[in-house]
């Protein structure tokens, strides 16, 4: 078995494009429309599945905005410099919610990032081997 694709219900599609692609580097991989059943979706990603997750962006057609709730927590993405990469992602209008920077108790850099829709990303800093293409 493996994770094939987190599914997250977006307010807008474009908008939230824009940001996984534009601000985290990830590439859109495809989207479909499906007007009878009002929804559209677009997979966004590093690389294709079998061989990388994917995220699946979901809107629904006339829903801008969902309840976050207390359940989900974050999305983690893995990358050699953290502290680049929120620099990146400032520089391209995205939102550091808190700094790089070692984890609370240990000495992994990480750092939290927030969606337009409010989903948390995690920036954690791996060697460079441990890590696939995107925010470098």
């Amino acid at each position: 078995m493996r994770l094939l694709h987190t599914m997250l219900r977006v307010g807008n599609l474009q908008r939230s494009i824009d940001f996984y692609t534009q601000v985290l580097g990830m590439k859109l991989l495809r989207t479909s429309e499906n007007p009878d059943y009002k929804y559209s979706l677009a997979f966004v990603g590093y690389g294709n599945n079998p061989e990388h997750a994917e995220i699946e962006l979901t809107y629904n057609h006339g829903t801008d905005s969902y309840e976050m709730g207390t359940a989900f927590g974050h999305i983690a993405l893995g990358m050699p410099d953290v502290y680049a990469a929120c620099e990146k992602i400032k520089a391209a209008g995205g939102q550091v919610t808190r700094e790089a920077g070692p984890v609370k108790g240990g000495t992994t850099v990480i750092a939290f990032v927030t969606d337009p829709d409010g989903y948390k990303i995690e920036l954690i800093q791996r060697a460079e081997g441990a890590v696939g293409a995107g925010l470098r």
